[in-house]
């Protein structure tokens, strides 16, 4: 008998059983793939990897920028950045096997099915059924990428996330359908090496949960490097019957077909829910994911439920901070909710998005009185001497409080930049707080002090 019993070893069910083991409790994980999940696995890191060999393709093939000469062709080895990059994920997976080794929690390889309350049944690869029995059960199973009713992927022509990040050879074309995090990281990274790619995005503006400007400057940053950018633009079929993709879109200016070689639907995910016996014990599922409490607790005792399966941000490091509450909870320990409205979202473009708290669009949809301070990059001594100048920090601050209700930032490396303003929001700093905090020189960072000096008239360097 377990205390408790995690399935799906993602960063939403890796660290929730770290954080029992670490309060005492006898832990088992049900992991079917790799441990580390998509995240790890097929996500956040390995991706990250494709994203810097495309980063470093740019500095060499603009190596005269920096001061030096390169001599001969410089020519990117698709086999050789794969190669990398999923290295890269296999030492994250090891690591985590480490973690659950030093943390002694029991790893049990299969398909889990929750039969009864208390109780998971585990299918091995070969067939065999084992049963395991815990106190508590937490369902940490992810998601997978959705398609398109017309346009289902095939991972020949049609592609998810998946086939894009281990690419044989390089298309000639790639239409990318969706241009959230996923679809706008694939379509850099394509793009930098040499692919002719197309962006269409449904909403009016490309990644569009951020800020409009952001949007903009990000369009701009895609648009100079030769991506085709689509904005208000839907997807009304897919042909692949030919050599070529035949990808129908509709835009304001009427009807147009596009073609390309291959085809990414990064069109969003769909919770893994089916087949793990939620139905059978009466679990409660909403719009296509499980319903639970601020503290993880579906509606039947002992059972819970964390990440991309539940009605929150499908975010890595949200699924992990819904572990760690949900086990405290379990625990006895009380945790405080955690606040959704302060969560850090980020997309590792060239330039970078960083952002946390309202847009200004969303603010002025609410009628709340706020100022905007803005700084941009060009004026920024880092950004200059580093040649990286697009981009801005924008700031949004309550007009009676002072207090930061929004950051977004654009532009290099702002996703380290990040933190610091989600820790000044958890502790309700103002505008003022950041203009009276020194900041280092030089630094990109500094454009953060001087956005929040933009707020209140007091900007120096622009």
């Amino acid at each position: 008998m377990f205390d408790l019993i995690v399935i799906g070893s993602g960063p939403g069910g890796y660290v929730a059983a770290i954080r029992a083991s670490q309060l005492g409790m006898n832990t088992a994980v049900v992991e079917k793939a790799e441990l580390g999940g998509v995240c790890l696995n097929w996500g956040c890191i390995p991706t990250k990897a494709l994203l810097k060999s495309a980063q470093t393709l740019h500095y060499a093939q603009n190596s005269s920028d920096y001061g030096f000469q390169i001599n001969g062709e410089i020519t990117p080895s698709v086999e050789a950045i794969v190669e990398r990059s999923r290295g890269v994920a296999a030492g994250m997976s090891r690591g985590i096997e480490y973690l659950f080794k030093k943390n002694k929690i029991t790893v049990i390889n299969g398909t889990a099915r929750i039969s009864e309350k208390g109780r998971v049944e585990i299918t091995s690869a070969q067939g065999e059924v084992t049963v395991a029995e815990a106190k508590n059960i937490i369902v940490a199973t992810g998601a997978r990428a959705a398609s398109l009713p017309f346009a289902p992927i095939d991972g020949e022509k049609i592609i998810s996330y998946r086939q894009a990040m281990v690419p044989e050879s390089l298309p000639k074309s790639l239409a990318v359908i969706g241009s959230g995090a996923i679809g706008s990281e694939f379509a850099y990274f394509y793009r930098s090496l040499g692919v002719e790619v197309y962006l269409i995005e449904y909403m009016a503006n490309i990644v569009p949960l951020e800020d409009d400007d952001v949007s903009a400057q990000l369009s701009r940053s895609f648009r100079k490097m030769g991506i085709k950018v689509m904005t208000s633009a839907q997807v009304k079929g897919v042909d692949i019957s030919g050599d070529l993709c035949r990808i129908t879109v509709e835009t304001k200016k009427g009807e147009e077909v596009i073609e390309a070689e291959k085809v990414l639907s990064a069109v969003g995910v769909r919770a893994n829910i089916e087949n793990i016996g939620l139905e059978e014990v009466g679990i409660e599922i909403e719009k296509g994911k499980i319903k639970v409490n601020d503290m993880y607790a579906t509606n039947v005792e002992g059972i819970y439920a964390i990440g991309d399966v539940i009605a929150t941000p499908a975010l890595a490091h949200i699924a992990s901070a819904e572990a760690i509450c949900c086990v405290e909870a379990i625990a006895g320990l009380n945790p405080k909710a955690l606040d959704y409205g302060n969560f850090p979202a980020c997309t590792y473009t060239s330039p970078e998005i960083a952002s946390v708290g309202i847009t200004e669009r969303a603010a002025k949809e609410s009628g709340i009185e706020y100022k905007v301070g803005k700084f941009p990059f060009t004026a920024s001594g880092k950004a200059s001497a580093a040649g990286e100048r697009d981009g801005f920090v924008k700031l949004i601050a309550d007009a009676k409080t002072d207090k930061i209700l929004g950051a977004h930032l654009v532009g290099y490396n702002v996703t380290e930049m990040l933190s610091g303003i989600v820790v000044a929001r958890n502790l309700g700093a103002t505008a003022k707080d950041f203009i009276h905090s020194i900041h280092p020189h030089p630094t990109m960072s500094e454009a953060i002090m001087e956005a929040a000096a933009a707020i209140h008239g007091e900007v120096i360097h622009i």
